[in-house]
């Protein structure tokens, strides 16, 4: 009794990680401050199997959207975690984004280098698009 029990709560268990994961695929924008003020960046989600995986895409100079994939993506229940390489002018940065899912909520904390050698913090809340 005590077997089986144990086994349907882990299939419940996987069952529940799974359906939590798939509510983050989609697409989803926040606006984030710039130098030249607030500009839209959007997260394209997938999860397939537990693995995360997608792009972040913010405009550029002269109007250009980059996009840049995700790499060293988590899922850990509701919470979320990656990082985005840029390059730039030479130089490569890496940018930090740790969250967790509520509703049509992702709240996220990124962060990134600051132009003194140090790092810079922000939150934000993306919504799912519609």
């Amino acid at each position: 009794m005590t077997k089986k029990l144990l086994f349907v709560t882990t299939i419940l268990l996987a069952v529940t990680l799974c359906l939590m994961a798939a509510e983050l695929s989609g697409k989803w924008t926040f606006e984030q401050e710039g130098r030249n003020g607030a500009v839209q960046v959007t997260l394209n989600l997938k999860t397939d199997g537990g693995a995360l995986s997608g792009t972040v895409t913010r405009p550029g100079r002269e109007g250009n959207a980059m996009e840049t994939p995700i790499t060293d993506a988590t899922i850990d229940g509701n919470r979320i975690a990656f990082s985005v390489k840029r390059e730039f002018n030479g130089n490569s940065f890496v940018t930090t984004y740790k969250g967790a899912l509520d509703g049509d909520s992702l709240k996220l904390e990124i962060t990134r280098p600051d132009r003194d050698g140090g790092t810079q913090t922000s939150k934000v809340v993306a919504k799912r698009a519609k």
